[in-house]
């Protein structure tokens, strides 16, 4: 098995070279990297181009002119990493998600267990991530894919991993040639979502599996759930989520009323919670007004210009078939 990582970068440089730093120590190592800079302002290009001199010919470094948000990031990392023959996994991450020694090895551990056990139908992985003080980190940690059978469930628990519906981007593993089928993140996304409904689409109709094995450490803040007071972000969370509603084929159509049922009681939670409510209407207005009305640009549109490869906006195009509305 070939794995190529995926890191998306913008302005948080310490945390970038400790990341950088994990993934060189992986006891099962890297077949290639691609690090993507969003147009960072503090070094961070600087410091990963510094750091990739002892990956050689296995790294390459994508700095971008305009900041694309993590689902631009990713959409650019993704395509640049699976336009390369014979990779089998993209392992994709943010610069705060600190790999442990073992992340890659297990991931690959459980998915080798699985395969001995039936067909290997698996599309996407995820790792266990954990919060600084060692514990799960609940913004992170995915609940089991709802409705799954018995036989799903036992196979799952077979490979010492649970069957999971989406996944987030913290450490996720994509399988390439389901990439190559459905194409790339949607970019116009920025940021929140872009995970789930990407995640989603790929584990329509395939296996997707939680893999406790493999863990990584998600330095951000403070530990806490999506619910938590997101500030200004919040206008994203509220256009994207009406966004894989309404234009996205990653749900059927019961789960889109189960999510839509979910969402809004995380919403509530997040509206509870907030020590700033005129700021979260204004987002709910904005963002409710936005993702009623417009519909995401499609993701070779939303990254001209900005400083992609030309090799690399090769690869998106040839996959824009896959980035269906």
């Amino acid at each position: 098995m070939r794995v190529t990582a995926v890191l998306v970068a913008y302005n948080r440089r310490d945390l970038l070279q400790e990341s950088l730093a994990a993934l060189a120590r992986q006891t099962r190592p890297v077949d290639r990297l691609v690090v993507v800079d969003n147009a960072s302002t503090d070094g961070s290009g600087e410091a990963a181009e510094s750091l990739l001199d002892e990956w050689g010919e296995r790294a390459r470094l994508i700095r971008l002119t305009e900041n694309t948000g993590g689902a631009g990031g990713f959409a650019v990392g993704i395509a640049a990493a699976i336009a390369e023959d014979g990779i089998d996994w993209v392992w994709v991450m943010d610069d705060d998600t600190v790999p442990g020694p073992e992340a890659l090895a297990g991931a690959l551990a459980t998915h080798s267990r699985y395969r001995r056990t039936g067909p290997d139908d698996l599309a996407v992985m995820g790792s266990r991530v954990v919060w600084t003080d060692g514990e799960d980190h609940p913004m992170n940690t995915p609940k089991a894919k709802i409705r799954a059978s018995a036989k799903e469930r036992r196979r799952a628990a077979q490979a010492g991993a649970m069957e999971i519906r989406s996944i987030s981007f913290v450490s996720a593993f994509l399988r390439a040639p389901r990439v190559r089928e459905l194409g790339l993140p949607v970019a116009d996304y920025f940021l929140w979502n872009d995970d789930f409904e990407y995640s989603a689409r790929l584990l329509r109709g395939a296996r997707g599996l939680y893999a406790p094995d493999s863990v990584v450490t998600h330095k951000t803040a403070k530990r806490g759930s999506s619910d938590q007071d997101p500030g200004a972000r919040f206008f994203f969370e509220v256009r994207n989520k009406l966004w894989v509603f309404r234009t996205s084929r990653a749900l059927y159509p019961w789960e889109k009323l189960l999510y839509s049922a979910a969402t809004a009681r995380r919403w509530f939670r997040t509206f509870r919670a907030s020590e700033d409510r005129a700021q979260l209407w204004d987002c709910l207005r904005r963002g409710w007004g936005d993702g009623w009305r417009s519909s995401p640009q499609p993701t070779r549109e939303v990254l001209r210009g900005t400083g992609v490869p030309v090799d690399v906006m090769f690869e998106i195009d040839r996959l824009a078939k896959g980035n269906v509305r």
